[in-house]
């Protein structure tokens, strides 16, 4: 399978002029076709990874050789996942030789033991004051699930609610925005999780990072529950995880399948008029792998920015 790179016109056929061929080809409407030419597009390190580990003769491929290829195919910008100040401005400096962006920094959290909350409010504190150095203003955050998926009781959620609210109070501070992200495991047990985390904390304090294929599994494979909950928060969805799946199996290429993604974005819109948009796709059994890894990524950039340039 060949690197991530593409040629010039690969590029071209992921990014600007993409958009401007659907445009010609009837499928976008002009002031659509113009906003997706510089829609910011941005990938999740985890997917970057999970797609090049297909490749067992490409598993170790060099950093900058795999951000020189992301750029090619489309992409504006990782997701990295970062734990230091360090690892943040290790990460932005690689980035920059690529001209891609750090909107957003994912970081999981132990949020749940006083002292331990603590440190880990510190922690991701010192870590979002670098990273907003290099334009970084979301700090997504999935606080750390317990052992064998067991539910987290009643003191436990209280807990980690209340610890919530003072990280999202204190990035506020720094003109940055906390988004809660969720698996599926918080979407056990009624979703208490998932939903005290929203009601017992300020909006201002904290927003929502809306993994919208997690909480269509979590929920049973239900369409109906994912538009519930964007009903209840949309206007709290600062960001979206975009991931597809096809018979309830990831897909290879974010496209067309279980979810409508055209109607959640005509369900968000209204609440939230440009939440940054985050390409998560990857592997699991049964997902296919019949596109080099290039393709899938240019498949993707192109798919988002049909589906989500201008107002739906």
């Amino acid at each position: 399978m060949r690197t991530l790179r593409c040629d010039r016109r690969e590029f071209l056929a992921g990014a600007g002029l993409g958009a401007a061929a659907l445009y010609w080809s009837g499928s976008l409407p002009a002031a659509n076709a113009r906003e997706a030419e510089t829609l910011h597009v941005a990938i999740n390190q985890w997917s970057v990874g999970a797609m090049r580990a297909r490749d067992t003769q490409r598993k170790n491929l060099p950093l900058d050789e795999e951000l020189a290829g992301l750029a090619a195919c489309g992409i504006n910008g990782l997701e990295p996942g970062l734990q230091t100040p360090e690892q943040a401005s290790a990460m932005a400096t690689q980035l920059a030789k690529h001209g891609l962006e750090m909107r957003s920094v994912y970081t999981g959290s132990e949020l749940l033991e006083p002292a331990a909350a603590q440190r880990e409010i510190e922690r991701i504190v010192a870590l979002a004051t670098r990273a907003r150095e290099f334009g970084t203003k979301i700090i997504v955050t999935n606080p750390n699930p317990l052992p064998n998926r067991q539910g987290k009781n009643d003191a436990q959620l209280t807990a980690q609610a209340a610890n919530l609210n003072q990280l999202g109070e204190q990035l506020a501070a720094l003109g940055m925005t906390l988004a809660y992200h969720t698996h599926d495991v918080e979407l056990e047990h009624a979703a208490r999780e998932f939903h005290h985390m929203m009601l017992a904390t300020e909006p201002e304090c904290l927003s929502l990072c809306l993994d919208a294929h997690w909480v269509y599994r979590g929920a049973g494979h239900s369409q109906v529950a994912l538009f519930d909950i964007v009903k209840l928060y949309g206007s709290r969805v600062a960001t979206l995880h975009l991931r597809q799946s096809q018979g309830n199996v990831w897909s290879e290429a974010f496209g067309d399948g279980d979810i409508d993604y055209r109607a959640l974005w005509q369900a968000i819109a209204p609440y939230s008029a440009a939440p940054l948009l985050v390409l998560e796709q990857g592997p699991e059994q049964g997902s296919p792998a019949t596109m080099e890894i290039a393709a899938a990524h240019r498949a993707s950039c192109r798919y988002v920015r049909d589906v989500f340039a201008g107002n739906p």
